[in-house]
């Protein structure tokens, strides 16, 4: 009879034993392997990645530090280059100079020469001066009075003080005051000795006294101030010529005018219907004036346009009587841009002269 075989389990008790025995030998090693070694390693591997990095910025700071050398060396090539410009213009300039210098040396003979002939030519002018002044005297002795400007000056001014009748009409509107709309109507609006004292106004006196002393002294005059009538400088004297050789009442014509306050509206038409109605006529007129008339012949506006100032003007013309010169010394005041064609036209018309002085004349 046949003997049965024993049956074999893996999970016996002597299996299990010599698995036990494998893992706690497993862990008898482990435990009594040294483990510093790894930790070691780790804090160098630290060091090298912080020495790595230190050396990685220090790659990256070296690497800026070279674009700025290269930045710095290339404006240092810059100024090199333009350092050698300066340098090739400056030796050329020294050349030239140079040139000059031997030009100089080469032209002192005809140097010479040249001061020479400005020397007499220096001597011509100062003989031909002394002639002038000889013959300025000689003018001056002829002036029935003496008007003293600012400084030593004189004008060449265009205005002939021919004829043996010189009639001077003056505007005397309160436009005189001033050449801006706003000072006009503030002064208006002051004490009459301010008014007199407006320096738009005083040259207009100054130019009255210029002119009086260019009067022929053998002539007549007569000074009329005009605004929205007209009247004698001097009074009592309404359509009279007065003697130039009268000095006195000259001075009293001429002193009369720092009596007037500028005022009212202008009526060129009054101006020169006087002047026609002159017995025997004037054969030369010198206006003084600032800008168009502002009344004519019919009612007085409350405020006179452009055209209708332009219209007053041409029923003045109308009155003016024909071969009358009219010499026309205008200051323009602003908001009256047809005022300087106008007087321009009207000397060139009648064969006078225009002028619009500066400031400071006369």
């Amino acid at each position: 009879m046949a003997r049965r075989r024993r049956e074999f389990s893996i999970f016996s008790l002597s299996f299990l034993d010599i698995m036990s025995c494998g893992f706690g030998a497993t862990i008898l090693v482990f435990l009594i392997i040294d483990h510093s070694g790894e930790l070691r390693a780790q804090e160098a591997n630290r060091e090298l990645i912080a020495e790595a990095e230190f050396l990685d910025r220090e790659v990256r700071e070296g690497r800026e530090q070279l674009a700025e050398l290269r930045n710095t060396i290339a404006m240092v090539d810059d100024s090199t280059v333009e350092a050698r410009g300066r340098a090739r213009e400056l030796q050329e300039r020294i050349r030239e100079q140079r040139q000059e210098l031997a030009r100089d040396d080469r032209d002192s003979s005809s140097r010479s020469e040249h001061l020479n002939r400005l020397q007499a030519e220096l001597r011509e002018l100062e003989a031909r001066n002394e002639q002038l002044r000889a013959e300025t005297g000689q003018q001056s002795g002829s002036d029935v009075r003496r008007f003293t400007g600012d400084g030593d000056r004189q004008y060449l001014t265009g205005l002939k003080l021919g004829g043996r009748r010189i009639l001077v009409l003056l505007d005397r509107s309160a436009s005189m005051l001033d050449h801006s709309l706003v000072n006009i109507i503030r002064l208006r609006n002051m004490p009459e000795q301010v008014q007199r004292r407006a320096p738009k106004w005083r040259r207009a006196v100054a130019t009255v006294d210029w002119i009086s002393t260019r009067l022929p002294p053998d002539g007549e005059y007569q000074i009329l101030l005009f605004g929205t009538g007209v009247e004698p400088a001097l009074a009592g004297t309404k359509g009279q010529w007065l003697p130039v050789a009268d000095r006195d009442r000259l001075s009293r014509a001429i002193e009369a005018l720092d009596a007037v306050t500028p005022a009212g509206g202008t009526s060129l038409l009054a101006a020169f219907r006087a002047a026609a109605e002159m017995k025997p006529p004037p054969d030369n007129v010198y206006l003084i004036t600032d800008g168009l008339p502002t009344q004519g012949s019919g009612p007085v506006p409350a405020k006179a346009s452009g055209r209708d100032r332009m219209k007053y003007f041409n029923q003045a013309l109308a009155a003016l009587p024909r071969g009358m010169p009219v010499n026309v010394i205008l200051a323009p005041m602003e908001g009256d841009p047809m005022a300087a064609s106008a007087f321009w036209q009207l000397a060139i018309a009648t064969r006078g002269a225009f002028l619009s002085p500066a400031g400071d004349w006369p």
